[in-house]
């Protein structure tokens, strides 16, 4: 069998995954990111892992290898960024928690709503970046529930808890209830979801550990084929059912790893 098309049509399936999105999405993707990386900086980790991916799949499985290791590599970057963001946003909301703590007991002790919110400044970081803009304004006089609205629509990863701040914030502006009050329910609110997720977190840690092995259990399959002599890399790499083989494993593996990834996401609370 000649390799040379079935490898061509790796490469340029590989070359669609890792492709930049359109300039102006990228652009105001990079405006709004906090950590002010570039462009460049995420796409060429991403080029290296889709093409590590790819030339290990190409080593031990040949050109289908090479496909299915490249998307692989891809689907593994997106998993983790999965994770970091899920990571990045549970630890916002604790912060924005305590913030909340803190601006509640001051308002209780008789602080101006604008003065209680300038103590961000000594707030952890990710609670001083989400409601630094609302300090801003509560210093020049304007709305701060809308500022606190702006903040949720440019951080997706926090929007909740920061549209019921808004919300709270918004009520006690133009109907007088009691800001303390509002906030402390917040408060409550936030807390509850974070020890809530925490512990359906720990409950989940069997059932991931239990689909992780059953992901791996294809590639230890091949292994113990490999040591008893059956050679079942020979025959996946050895013609097209073989690579049809590889695709259509790999494929159906990915699929369900993403389904198990996706009911254990559904158990814990956004």
């Amino acid at each position: 069998m000649n390799p040379a098309p079935a490898l061509a049509c790796g490469v340029l399936a590989l070359a669609v995954l890792v492709l930049p999105g359109p300039a102006a999405p990228l652009r105001l993707a990079t405006l709004q990111r906090s950590s002010g990386r570039s462009t460049a900086a995420r796409v060429l980790p991403a080029t290296a892992v889709t093409a590590s991916g790819a030339l290990a799949g190409l080593l031990a499985l040949g050109p289908a290898g090479a496909l299915v290791g490249g998307a692989a590599a891809v689907l593994w970057r997106r998993r983790q960024e999965r994770a970091r963001h899920d990571r990045a946003a549970a630890a916002t909301t604790a912060a924005l928690a305590d913030a909340l703590d803190r601006i509640t007991e001051e308002l209780r002790a008789g602080a101006h709503p604008a003065t209680a919110l300038r103590g961000v400044a000594a707030d952890a970081e990710p609670a001083r970046a989400v409601l630094g803009p609302a300090a801003t304004a509560a210093s020049l006089g304007e709305g701060v529930g809308a500022a606190i609205a702006a903040e949720a629509a440019r951080r997706p990863e926090v929007d909740r808890p920061l549209r019921q701040v808004a919300g709270a914030w918004s009520l006690a502006e133009q109907h007088g209830v009691p800001l303390a009050d509002l906030l402390a329910g917040v408060h409550a609110d936030l807390r509850w979801r974070l020890a809530y997720a925490g512990r359906v977190g720990a409950a989940l840690a069997g059932p991931r550990a239990t689909a992780a092995v059953l992901s791996g259990l294809p590639v230890l399959g091949i292994l113990l084929g490999e040591l008893v002599g059956a050679a079942p890399l020979q025959v996946l790499r050895g013609g097209v059912l073989g690579q049809v083989l590889v695709v259509c494993g790999v494929g159906l593996a990915a699929a369900g790893a993403a389904w198990a990834g996706a009911i254990l996401r559904s158990a814990v609370p956004r």
